[in-house]
């Protein structure tokens, strides 16, 4: 018996099996969909002349220093209004007021990038550059991107599909900007194409991050060395007491030199550029194949 009710991609029955969507968005093609999230940004990335990137990890929910300043005097408003009990209120405005200290990492965040893009734009081989990347997402992702921008350069953004927190950022590079539905396959291309990580505080995605580089460089999974920064040092040794590890025999001490931790953008901008300028002082470019 034929079926000859219309098909929802409207197109002539047969169709050609590339050009059926109800059968690539089936559980049937998701090895199809998973290859497509390789290969897509690969032919881009050969495409843009795209080798090394320097990649900027942290929170969404960091804010400027002026939107933290201004939800930090509307909720002062609102506790003046008020005239009920403000216990929630006085748990509103400590929060507040701690987002207008985490603020200042926005601020590095982006000055950051902005001072690595431009030193990567005096580097007189496109091939060999550093491209500034990040999850396309706001905080501190929109910050890694906007200060590419404001140096002029181009930024990449990983962008993934989530159901709240990833509405992409409006200063990522267009032709730089990907969307991904599975994680494992952006964390790759974070990974692969990483020369160093900067790693600003967040929560659970960014720790995520941070753990599985640190486990690859552990065990050396990746061949190649990457400089890796904690920034924001009074963050970091709050939430994580890394000697503890140590301490109680989880890993060597001699692990604990996988990372640096930076407080300052100058500092940190000095030590990845000495780094990458050691790592990859001459190599020529037609032999950086690190593409699959």
């Amino acid at each position: 018996m034929t079926d000859n009710s219309d098909n929802d991609n409207n197109l002539t029955w047969p169709i050609k099996a590339y050009k059926n969507l109800d059968f690539l968005n089936s559980p049937d093609a998701r090895t199809v969909r998973v290859l497509c999230e390789f290969v897509e940004p690969a032919a881009r990335f050969r495409h843009l002349r795209v080798r090394n990137t320097i990649v900027f990890f942290g929170s969404t929910r960091i804010t400027t220093r002026e939107a933290a300043e201004q939800n930090l005097r509307q909720i002062e408003s609102e506790c003046c209004a008020s005239t009920g009990a403000q216990e929630h209120l006085k748990e509103k405005f400590e929060q507040a007021q701690r987002g207008l200290i985490m603020s200042r990492y926005y601020e590095d965040a982006a000055l950051l990038a902005e001072k690595l893009t431009r030193w990567s734009l005096s580097i007189e081989n496109p091939a060999k550059r550093f491209y500034i990347c990040s999850g396309g997402g706001p905080g501190i992702m929109e910050a890694a991107n906007r200060g590419a921008q404001n140096a002029g350069g181009p930024s990449i953004g990983l962008n993934i599909s989530l159901p709240f927190e990833q509405t992409p950022n409006p200063f990522q590079t267009r032709e730089l900007s990907f969307e991904f539905h599975y994680f494992f396959v952006r964390k790759y291309w974070f990974f692969y194409l990483g020369k160093a990580l900067v790693i600003f505080p967040g929560g659970f995605g960014t720790m995520d991050e941070l753990f599985e580089l640190l486990t690859l460089v552990q065990t050396q999974k990746t061949k190649k060395y990457m400089p890796i920064i904690l920034y924001g040092s009074e963050y970091w040794n709050e939430l994580i007491n890394f000697n503890a590890l140590v301490k109680w025999g989880t890993i060597n001490r001699e692990d604990l030199n996988l990372f640096h931790f930076f407080d300052d953008v100058d500092s940190a901008f000095e030590f990845l550029r000495d780094e990458l300028l050691k790592l990859y002082p001459a190599e020529p470019a037609e032999q950086n194949n690190i593409y699959i």
